[in-house]
């Protein structure tokens, strides 16, 4: 099993940043992918971005140029950068861990951007 801790949500205005971060605790060894999700009021989950164990990196299109995602493996822990801001990206933010074709959440933290 693998436990996730989010932290790093808040209330931004627009143009503003913020920077997520999810420890992986539990059984750590072999993490594969380690990503972030988003549901915003009244929308479908989406990936917002992924990063496998070997560093490959996808985007969504709607976070390119502003999100930077990263992982230290020596602390079992996703960043997740977010630059510039705006409304839309306001929504539930989940990390997401698979493991041995597994997949984990965490339990999700709230990024509410103001215009």
């Amino acid at each position: 099993q693998v436990q996730l801790v989010e932290s790093g949500g808040g209330l931004v205005q627009a143009g503003g940043s913020l920077r997520l971060s999810c420890a992986a605790s539990g059984s750590t060894r072999r993490i594969d992918a380690m990503g972030w999700y988003r549901q915003g009021p009244g929308k479908q989950r989406e990936v917002v971005a992924v990063i496998s164990s070997d560093g490959n990196i996808d985007y969504a299109d709607s976070v390119k140029g502003r999100f930077t995602i990263s992982r230290d493996n020596a602390k079992n822990t996703v960043y997740l950068q977010m630059n510039s801001l705006k409304p839309e990206d306001t929504a539930v933010y989940y990390c997401n861990v698979k493991r041995m074709w597994v997949t984990y959440w965490g339990q999700g933290t709230q990024v509410t951007v103001s215009s």
